[in-house]
């Protein structure tokens, strides 16, 4: 079988070439009603598939564009040029696939190159089961523990403590004997480093216990345990894997690895196949494995629920009202909802299950995100995939719930869904906080924010440069109010100078005001952004309202993985700057050259 094959998507006859004009062309295959943009230019054609690389949405033609090369996403408002591939909008980002094209007698054919479906290696026949021999039980959020014969596997564990620092917390309570589960398992698979889907709290009880259970990841470029030593856990049998190859586990257990095409840094999915029988979980990927996957399967399970994100809640300014926010949100979910209905419907599993969605907001400080960023809820998908698929079963999952995949495939099938006792506690109302958020705001007194050259030697460590764009970082209270003698700086990222005013050339801004506790703790242990944005953490504006694609990717998945060398920071402190240097107060400008030279080191 070979690795890759092509598809006509399109033909058009020599009168439709013809009849192409100068620019955009939209057309659509008689065959199967599926979109496409041809452009062209001096008798030259590009031609792409007409769907977003981020969620699928249709282009159309962006009106703002005065020179006709500019189409426009109806989900998210992406921009993409056509006559160079290139997305504008977010600038610097993704670039669009091209397709072939082949001329034949004055006519045109659009060509798709096919990936071949890793999964159709070593095909298995599905196998009749038992009762009880496949199960699939809910814990919370996106856990969920499979018996597979005589083993047990269990996915992305967050059981414990919160997420994104202090931002998320779980909805559900976990069974009572969730961590015992956990101990128990045969095999762990972790599907990317957010910390809802890799919670080192969680890890770290583990590995009290099982420190040597077999944990399974893909081989993402940024690893999804580089924290693994900063955060003192004792793992020692983690598995990278290669994407698109069956792992043998015994006789009839196996799974694959994929990856997805918009963050193929950060996201993964999962195929677990027992005996010939597929259960696919795509987990938080924007567009899994490039957008093919495998059709039938009998459980698929996907998140669904949306607000893992600070836009548009924790932005102000311009036309960020509180009535504008609302209108986006209750838009966007719709939008995303519609989206999983269709995959859904699309892929035609026998089972579907939203889940991958439960966290809510809890701490107090956080009750106006909790309250504006509305969510879906799954029973809502589950009623929508219902009345567009009804041959599709649909399970909204409680903490403890279990399928018994058997009941569930047998025809006419048995109740195979059994809830939790009546009487079990569904909803977490308890969450520790202080002693998480205690844990966060030690990172206050930490010796390195005594000397402001902290901040050149941090964002020299970053390695985020030439780039129009200048950022004021403001460090404030838990309401976002600026602390006195807290730190208020400004970051030219086209020369990573640190000057005490705006430039005077033209330049993008954004104000970024951060919980002081969550933004020293991320800078001291040289963490992702991602605690600060996906966490709620900061508030932000910025002039022009514009997406800057580089410099966010650069911070929440690809700074450096070896944290900044804090100790070799102070030994290079100034001996002048150890007596009683201020801890606010804009930093002098300075350019990153020059502290370097009088810090005397080197960052790599």
């Amino acid at each position: 079988m070979t690795a890759q094959s092509s598809k006509t998507v399109l033909t058009l006859d020599s009168e439709a070439v013809f009849s192409l004009k100068d620019g955009i062309n939209f057309k659509k295959s008689p065959d199967d009603g599926k979109c496409y943009i041809i452009y062209k230019e001096n008798g030259e054609l590009k031609a792409c598939k007409n769907q977003c690389k981020h969620q699928g949405g249709l282009f159309i033609k962006d009106i703002e564009d005065l020179d006709g090369r500019t189409v426009r996403c109806t989900k998210h408002y992406w921009k993409l040029n056509v006559s160079t591939m290139q997305y504008v909008n977010p600038p610097d980002s993704f670039t669009q696939d091209e397709l072939g094209k082949l001329s034949y007698e004055g006519g045109l054919q659009l060509v798709e190159v096919i990936v071949w479906d890793p999964w159709l290696a070593d095909p298995q026949d599905p196998q009749e089961l038992q009762e009880g021999e496949v199960t699939v039980t809910y814990l919370t959020h996106a856990c969920m523990e499979l018996q597979l014969g005589g083993k047990k596997m269990i996915f992305d564990p967050w059981l414990t403590g919160p997420a994104f620092a202090r931002g998320w917390w779980l909805l559900h309570e976990p069974p009572a004997d969730s961590m015992e589960r956990l101990c128990m398992a045969d095999l762990i698979y972790i599907s990317h480093m957010h910390s809802d889907h890799l919670s080192y709290p969680t890890l770290k009880s583990l590995s009290a216990t099982r420190p040597d259970v077999p944990i399974y990841v893909g081989d993402t470029s940024r690893p999804v345990f580089w924290m693994l030593e900063k955060r003192q856990v004792k793992l020692t049998n983690i598995n990278v894997v290669p994407f698109g190859i069956w792992q043998n586990i015994d006789e009839h257990l196996r799974f694959m690895i994929l990856k997805d095409e918009v963050h193929p840094e950060l996201d993964t999915c999962i195929i677990v196949e027992y005996k010939g029988h597929m259960i696919l979980n795509t987990v938080d990927c924007t567009r899994p494995n490039y957008g093919r996957l495998p059709h039938n399967v009998d459980l698929m399970m996907s998140d669904f629920a949306g607000g893992a994100s600070g836009f548009p809640m924790t932005f102000s300014g311009g036309k960020y009202t509180e009535s504008w926010k609302a209108d986006f949100i209750k838009n966007e979910r719709k939008k995303l909802m519609n989206y999983k209905a269709q995959l859904v419907k699309s892929l035609q599993p026998k089972i579907y299950c939203p889940f991958a969605g439960y966290f809510v907001e809890a701490h107090p400080s956080d009750r106006y995100i909790k309250e504006t960023n509305t969510k879906n809820k799954a029973e809502e998908l589950n009623a929508l995939i219902k009345k567009s698929a009804p041959g599709i079963t649909t399970w909204t999952p409680k903490p403890g719930a279990v399928l018994d995949l058997a009941l569930a495939l047998m025809s006419p099938s048995r109740k195979a869904i059994t809830d939790p006792p009546s009487g079990t506690n569904i909803y977490k109302d308890s969450w520790d906080f202080d002693l998480y958020v205690d844990e966060l705001n030690r990172a206050i007194t930490a010796e390195i924010f005594k000397h402001k050259s902290w901040i050149q030697f941090y964002y020299i460590w970053a390695g985020f440069k030439n780039y129009n764009l200048v950022v004021r970082v403001i460090e404030t209270d838990e309401d976002f109010i600026p602390i006195a003698n807290g730190y208020n700086y400004l970051v030219d990222f086209m020369d990573l100078s640190f000057p005490t005013q705006r430039p005077t050339r033209e330049h993008p801004y954004e104000e970024i005001k951060n919980r002081i506790g969550v933004m020293r703790h991320v800078v001291k242990n040289g963490l992702l952004w991602d605690d600060l944005y996906i966490g709620f953490q900061n508030r932000l504006s910025r002039e022009p309202d514009v997406y800057h694609h580089r410099f966010w990717n650069h911070f929440q998945t690809e700074l450096p993985v070896t944290g900044p060398d804090w100790d070799l920071f102070l030994q290079q402190v100034p001996s002048y700057q150890r007596s009683a240097e201020p801890q606010g107060i804009q930093t002098e400008s300075v350019s990153a050259s020059t502290f370097l030279e009088k810090a005397d080191c080197t960052v790599s």
